[in-house]
């Protein structure tokens, strides 16, 4: 105990040492950075998801730190935002009703409509739950199902309620409410993101709350009225643009996306308990965003005057990379002028005993190779990987031709995780990764601009395994069914077998592709050296390719 002690003071001890050895200007960045992490990390501003007060508390901020920095606005109409709107998926629409015996019954608590009903409406109607006749409602109680597949891994409730409502439609059933009378759960829920074929006739489901409270007795005649609406729903992100404006002929843009993942809402949480919890997201990533803050008041100062240097916080990024794909379709500079793009994207656990960076898109520009290493006594050792893309927004820059680097410190436990907090950030490992980003800007400025060069492609994370790849780079922002693609690498079976950019994939093989998920998980079925089709939508086209899969 008394040995675990003495390590323990000996360590406190050496970081103050550490910490005092600081230069006063290394001190002042180090505060800064600890003041913006733990605003953007607050609790209040509940996770920074896109499109809420959260994200616009956070843009707040940034705009205030873009002032001070001497920055000028650069987003739309002479202000520092640019807005941009973001897919929400399906939502019920406020005319969606349900009322019994003139009883309006709560949506979500009393009752929901399924993703995939149609919208429709049905007249009053005397009605009994345990009759099924042409012309009215039908009721379904589905525990039978639901108890019977318990051990089934393959059962799909969904697909099953699909099945029951094409049967009932056919047999003059004007809409299906289902209702669970067991014990076991069902997890059937509003899906948003549901993209599947819309059915015939409403379908609804009946909560427990709702068939105890208004339809609890099967004996009964009960007067029905319901209407489904379902509509698209969306929100509004924002960018925030900052520019030093140092009339050159090129510009650098330096980046990282400032939005979180809310409350876990949108699907993307690590965290499977069904808890609502707030994710403030401190190194993912209000770290990148403190460290393109304090980049910006150091550029500000520079002598460094050869290139005029763009500073964007982008949102959306979470979502698929809505905000920087915006930008790059709707730049407020001139695109062929930028010099090379540098992405930062959690940057603030820099591990004590490792020590690593990582460096991505090594490989977009031969110039990397020249100046990356180019600093003396690095106090980290630097891994790169050569890919221009990746889940960060140096990808929507790439796609343009534009070279790219991407900064990361790697993954944690507290990945997308309630737990990723401030107190947590390496604050002088931060530090350090600023200074050598700045003297790597200053090298360049000596140079001239930056050639392009192509890699290879990564794939996005998802749930399913694969070892193949079709070799496309999805559309992120794509709200329809399918994957869109959004661009084809070179030598891969998409660009052999005679696919483009614009094409939406819908089928792979005997899969059914209506999102960016199931086409991964269409994916994992494949094996290299297997050969099968795929559709796609080109504009009005059908068309169907053969495609083999190779290493």
């Amino acid at each position: 105990m008394k040995r675990i002690l003495f390590l323990v003071l000996l360590s406190s001890q050496c970081a103050f040492v550490f910490s005092q050895r600081l230069r006063k200007s290394d001190r002042a960045i180090v505060e800064n950075l600890k003041t913006t992490i733990h605003f953007l990390a607050d609790d209040k501003l509940e996770g920074r998801r896109a499109g809420t007060p959260g994200e616009k508390a956070a843009s707040d901020f940034i705009i205030g730190q873009y002032k001070a920095a001497g920055l000028l606005p650069k987003g739309e109409g002479e202000t520092f935002l640019q807005s941009f709107e973001i897919k929400d998926g399906k939502q019920i629409n406020k005319a969606t009703l349900f009322i019994v015996n003139g009883k309006e019954l709560m949506v979500q608590k009393d009752y929901f409509p399924l993703a995939f009903s149609a919208n429709a409406s049905v007249a009053e109607i005397p009605v009994a739950t345990s009759l099924s006749e042409r012309g009215a409602p039908w009721f379904k109680d589905i525990e039978a199902a639901i108890t019977e597949n318990r051990k089934n891994p393959h059962f799909d409730v969904y697909e099953y309620i699909k099945k029951e409502a094409g049967i009932a439609g056919q047999k003059g059933a004007t809409a299906l409410i289902l209702f669970n009378s067991g014990d076991d759960g069902d997890n059937i829920h509003f899906n948003k993101k549901d993209k599947s074929e819309v059915l015939a006739l409403p379908v609804i489901y009946l909560t427990k709350t709702g068939k105890e409270n208004y339809l609890g007795d099967a004996s009964s005649i009960y007067d029905i009225r319901l209407k489904v609406d379902i509509g698209e729903g969306s929100r509004t992100g924002h960018n925030v643009i900052g520019y030093i404006n140092n009339n050159a002929t090129s510009t650098v843009i330096i980046g990282a996306h400032y939005d979180h993942l809310g409350y876990g809402e949108d699907g993307n949480s690590m965290l499977r308990n069904g808890q609502k919890q707030i994710h403030n997201g401190a190194d993912d990533n209000a770290s990148g965003t403190a460290a393109v803050i304090e980049l910006a008041k150091l550029l500000s100062r520079s002598k460094s005057r050869n290139n005029n240097y763009l500073f964007i916080a982008f949102s959306g990024e979470e979502l698929g990379l809505f905000g920087s794909k915006y930008f790059t379709e709707h730049p407020t500079i001139d695109l062929s002028a930028v010099n090379y793009m540098i992405n930062l994207d959690m940057v603030g656990r820099l591990s004590d005993s490792t020590k690593t960076l990582t460096v991505g898109g090594y490989g977009t520009s031969p110039v990397w190779s020249e100046v990356l290493y180019d600093q003396k006594r690095l106090p980290f050792s630097i891994k790169t990987d050569s890919s221009g893309t990746g889940p960060s927004d140096h990808t929507s820059f790439y796609r343009k031709d534009i070279p790219v680097l991407f900064f990361f410190t790697g993954l944690h436990q507290d990945y997308h995780r309630p737990s990723d907090d401030a107190d947590k950030i390496n604050y002088v490992g931060e530090l350090q990764i600023i200074k050598y980003i700045a003297g790597l800007v200053k090298d360049l400025n000596k140079k001239d601009k930056l050639a392009f060069t192509r890699t290879r492609d990564r794939q996005t994370t998802t749930t399913a395994k694969f070892s193949v790849t079709l070799g496309i780079m999805p559309d992120y922002t794509y709200s329809g069914s399918g994957v869109r693609v959004d661009g084809v690498s070179d030598g891969r079976p998409a660009q052999k077998a005679g696919l483009k950019t614009g094409d939406v994939v819908i089928r792979l093989g005997e899969y059914t592709v209506n999102s960016l998920e199931t086409y991964m998980q269409a994916l994992s079925k494949f094996k290299t050296g297997d050969s099968t089709t795929v559709d796609v939508k080109r504009g009005n086209e059908d068309l169907k390719f053969d495609i083999t899969f190779v290493k």
